[in-house]
Order: C-alpha cells, then structure tokens, then sequence
C-alpha cells in the first residue's frame, strides 16, 4: 500500500500543510484556517491524493492551536505523528537554505515523519485527563500570579514601612492581608491601637487577631518617620492586599474543581494511595500522562518522558558518564519530584531509601531523583495491575506495590 507524508506547522489562527509522497515530492503546498470546516476540507483533500492510499499525518503541537486538527484526525482514524518544535529546528540546519517559512517547517515535519521510525504517536488523552491538564495548568499560572503579587507588595512596603513589611510572612498570614486592606501606614495603626484594631480583626475572621494586632502596632511604634513614598505607596499596598485574597479564593475554587474532576477518574484512588500524592499532585501527575499508561510501551520510557532517566553521553575511552536528558517533561518531572518530597514524612520505605542514598553520598537533590525514579516503578505497576499501594517492610531495601 503506498503511503503519503502530510506535514502540518500548526499556528493559532492557520496551519500550513505540506503533502510528500514516498520519493520526498511535494504533491500540495497549501495554508489552511484553523476552522472546523476548512481543516475537514484539508482532509478529504489529503485522502483524495492519497486515493486509497495510506496517509500518515505528523504535526509540532499537541495541544494549544493544533487541538482541534488533532481531533478531526482523531474522529477520522487518522494516524498522526508528533515532532516537537525543537527538533524541527534543528533538523532544518541540515536543508538547504537560511530561510524560515511556514511552507518550509512543514516540509520538513512531513520529510521527518517519512525518514524516522523514532517518532511517537499524539497521545489521545481521556476526557477526564484533558480537563485535569486545563485545570492545573490554571492553578500553575495562578500561583504564579500570587507569588508576583506577594513579591510587589513586600518591595511596595518596603519603599514606606519596612518595619511592617519584615514583621509578617503575608504568603501564609491572612489576617495579615485583612490588616493591609485598611491600615497600611504607621500613624493609621498608632491611632487605632492595639485592642480595637484586634476587635476589628476579630470582627472579619482572621486568626490570632491579638497576636497580629500587637505585632502591627509594635511596627508603628517602631517607625515615627514619613517617608515621601507613603502616600502612593499606601494606596497600591491596599490594592495588592485585595488582590492577592481575590487570588486565594480563586485558588480555592480551582482546587475544589480539580477535586471534583479527579474523583471522577478510573484511577484516582489508585493513584492517592500512594504516599505523597494529594488531589492535585495526583491531578496533575495524570494529565501529564494523558489519564493512562496507553502512550508508554515501557516503565522505562515513562521514567525517560519524566526526566528521571539518566542518558549516557559517552565518547570514545570516557564510558559511565550520565547526565540527565535535555528533553523531557518538566511538569511531570516537578509532580513526581514533590511527590517522593512529600512521602518522607509517612512513608517508612521511601524513608529508608532516602536515608540509604544520602548516607552512600548523594546530595538531597540526587537522593530525591532516585526516590522518585524508583517510586515511578512502583506507580506503573499499580496502574497497570489496577491495585492500591502497600507499603513494603522497610528491611526490605526496594519499593513495592
């Protein structure tokens, strides 16, 4: 059966796609609207060239802009490839030319997919696990958010009051937070003084009201200077006060909805009983990998996509020298890093395997790796298999489920 090579450069508003037949010519070179009904038109297009024919489509996005071609394909039976962006620009050194356009990635991507056997498939994803992925994807941006937010406030503080700014921890403190919403400048808190500034707090919900209030006064008996910044500098403290609280309640909402959609998955309580993995750990830990194991053939590779698996970089006498890969997961890397972090204060094995790496050398980063790089054997059998985990003898110097 004769087989033909559509490249696909994704963009947000049109892709361009580049059809190549078995000897690497160009049978259509055209740009196309990321809409439903001219991708469909692009289909059936590829499938009359193909005329019968086999067509293998391969694409540099997953997700994002190239969502809706991907489904189309999906919907149609269609094979598709994916070649990451980064080794599409680096392929493109060894073409001919300097230029870069869209016509040219997409022949490359389509003269790859006919060349290399190495290429995986797209992942299909459950439902359930692409909700996940839009959902913890939402809470990394707003955590993010609310660090920048917390790191403004301190620097703002610092410009007129930095005898209150060093007094609280306002990444922890709510009523910290309820106490800048309305008093931000030493005379404010001098006037009102301890005791009715701690029933003010007391008032709206904020713990350890007379503690905070007493520290607050504290600082503005500390500081009997005015600064020139205080005034502009007051009014933006208030307004990041209110927002970073607008930020947790949103985190809140996210979390809840997070913890509602993951309940709703196959393995959620597989995957919880794990030690270390809470709601959103769990969470995020499937919808990096797309809600099952159907994308990994092996442990191996799982742990490799994770950046838990050492590569070799050996060269000529020089052989052992490992280093860890350029390419990989950084989420999943981070979800499974935090996890094995988590599980040193309830789980007796990982502990023990930790305690055993630092005392053969390795640092904390080093022993963590190899925690989570063993806990990843562990997960795979669990998934795989359906059962919960139990924890091992911790004489036992191995991991099981």
């Amino acid at each position: 059966m004769t087989t033909i090579w559509a490249g696909i450069d994704a963009g947000k508003r049109s892709h361009h796609c580049v059809v190549l037949d078995q000897q690497g010519s160009v049978l259509l070179s055209t740009p196309v609207e990321n809409d439903e009904t001219a991708l469909l038109e692009l289909i059936g297009t590829v499938a009359g060239i193909a005329a019968g024919g086999a067509v293998c489509w391969a694409t540099d996005l997953n997700a994002g802009g190239a969502a809706m071609l991907i489904a189309l394909l999906a919907a149609h039976d269609q094979q598709v490839l994916y070649l990451p962006g980064r080794i599409v620009h680096h392929a493109a050194a060894t073409y001919r030319g300097d230029g870069k356009t869209d016509a040219k990635d997409a022949r490359i991507i389509a003269d790859q997919a006919r060349m290399r056997t190495d290429l995986q498939p797209v992942r299909r994803a459950d439902p359930i696990a692409t909700d996940l992925r839009l959902l913890t994807a939402r809470r990394t941006d707003v955590v993010c958010d609310r660090v920048r937010a917390i790191n403004r406030l301190r620097s703002t503080m610092l410009e007129y009051f930095p005898a209150l700014e060093r007094t609280f921890d306002y990444s922890k403190s709510k009523a910290a937070l309820t106490l800048l919403s309305r008093y931000q400048t030493p005379d404010a808190l001098r006037r009102i003084g301890a005791a009715r500034l701690a029933a003010w707090l007391k008032a709206r919900g904020a713990r350890n009201s007379a503690t905070v209030a007493q520290l607050a006064v504290d600082a503005a008996h500390a500081q009997r200077s005015t600064l020139p910044t205080q005034t502009v500098g007051a009014k933006l403290v208030a307004r990041l006060a209110a927002e970073i609280t607008a930020i947790d309640d949103e985190l809140k909402q996210i979390d809840t909805d997070i913890a509602d959609r993951f309940d709703h998955h196959r393995s959620a309580e597989i995957l919880t009983s794990m030690p270390g993995f809470g709601p959103v750990l769990a969470a995020t830990f499937l919808a990096q990998i797309g809600g099952n194991l159907d994308g990994f053939d092996s442990v191996d590779r799982l742990a490799c996509v994770a950046g838990l698996a050492p590569v070799p970089r050996d060269s000529g006498r020089i052989s052992g020298n490992l280093h860890r890969p350029r390419r990989f997961n950084r989420r999943l890397l981070r979800t499974c890093y935090l996890a094995a972090l988590s599980s040193l204060k309830n789980s007796p094995a990982s502990r023990t395997f930790y305690d055993r790496k630092r005392a053969e050398g390795k640092s904390h980063k080093q022993a963590l790796i190899g925690l989570a790089r063993r806990r990843i054997n562990v997960i795979w059998a669990m998934l795989r298999d359906h059962t919960h985990y139990h924890e091992p003898d911790t004489a036992k110097p191995a991991l099981a489920a």
